[in-house]
């Protein structure tokens, strides 16, 4: 029988691995369920779930070209329609939160948020910024002028 996309098997399991099991599939040939595929909920350790020489009901999910075979335990398992695990819901996130719930304050909590009517350009921006480092570097310069010379004071 050929190995094929979708067909369930029964295997044993041959070999536990930190990152999945490998599971021995019909006339040898043999196949990994990853360790996200063993189980519904978190599977912190293989050995938990399965057992060397355990008989486990298989899908297969992927078959690589070098022969490869993905297989799943999870998958393998008919569950009604209705009793699908649901994940929780996770809370908005980005730009379409509502500001008033963090009491005005932008996202890491710092200034309070103040919108503006005219925003500044590229170019105000640089020019404030260069009239502000020119006036900077002034004061700098006024302030070290007289400290330098090296060794000992000035000689009149």
């Amino acid at each position: 029988m050929a190995i094929e996309v979708g067909t369930k098997l029964e295997g044993k399991v041959t070999g536990i691995t930190h990152f999945g099991a490998f599971v021995e599939l019909s006339a040898g040939v043999t196949g990994l369920v990853h360790i996200s595929e063993i189980a519904d909920n978190y599977v912190k350790d293989v050995n938990d779930h399965l057992k060397l020489e355990d008989k486990v009901l298989v899908k297969v999910i992927n078959v690589d070209k070098d022969g490869k075979i993905g297989l799943s335990i999870r998958q393998a398992v008919d569950k009604p329609p209705g009793e699908q695990q649901q994940r929780p819901e996770r809370p908005e996130r980005g730009f379409n939160r509502d500001r008033e719930d963090r009491g005005g304050r932008n996202d890491r909590g710092g200034r309070p948020f103040k919108p503006t009517a005219n925003r500044l350009t590229f170019e105000d921006k640089m020019s404030r910024f260069l009239k502000d480092s020119e006036e900077r570097i002034s004061s700098l310069k006024k302030n070290t002028e007289g400290k330098r010379g090296g060794r000992g004071a000035r000689r009149v």
